[in-house]
């Protein structure tokens, strides 16, 4: 299977991808497989695809959680060496396609004091909201480079 036809199956045609990339054959080795799982409970366990409702939590320690997934996939790329390539190219690009905008707009704003303002609380939790749908496709994404079941949609909500 080509990784342009893997990304369609889950509906992740958004991530901007070379072509080249897109061509080459999709085939995760163990490596692969290992870093998958251990960022599958990471973003299964956080408020990455857990949610928030208004009357519980706070907006910055949820800010900081998912700022959190760039140090985790980090040492999990590290950790499982060179030959994870496979979930390389995909933790990259969501990092810095999907995660990296939303922490830098709200990283910005949180120093600012908004989360002191109700309606930027509101936003963000909006905003956050956006943010778990294409988290909790990547969460599956990863269950099955992990071929592991997907509890994604265990809980009721």
């Amino acid at each position: 299977m080509k990784m342009k036809k893997w990304l369609e199956n889950w509906g992740m045609t958004s991530l901007k991808i070379k072509a080249p990339f897109l061509e080459m054959d999709w085939s995760p080795k163990d490596e692969d497989k290992e870093a998958a799982w251990e960022l599958y409970i990471e973003l299964l366990t956080r408020i990455t695809t857990q949610s928030l409702p208004t009357d519980v939590g706070n907006e910055s320690s949820a800010l900081d959680s998912i700022y959190s997934l760039f140090r985790i996939t980090r040492e999990v790329i590290k950790k499982n060496g060179r030959h994870c390539i496979e979930f390389t190219k995909i933790a990259v690009v969501v990092l810095n396609q999907v995660i990296r905008p939303f922490t830098a707009k709200w990283h910005k704003e949180s120093l600012s004091g908004s989360f002191d303002n109700p309606v930027k609380c509101a936003e963000f939790r909006k905003e956050l909201e956006e943010l778990q749908m294409m988290l909790t496709k990547y969460t599956q994404m990863l269950a099955d480079m992990a071929d592991v079941e997907d509890l994604t949609s265990l809980e009721e909500s």
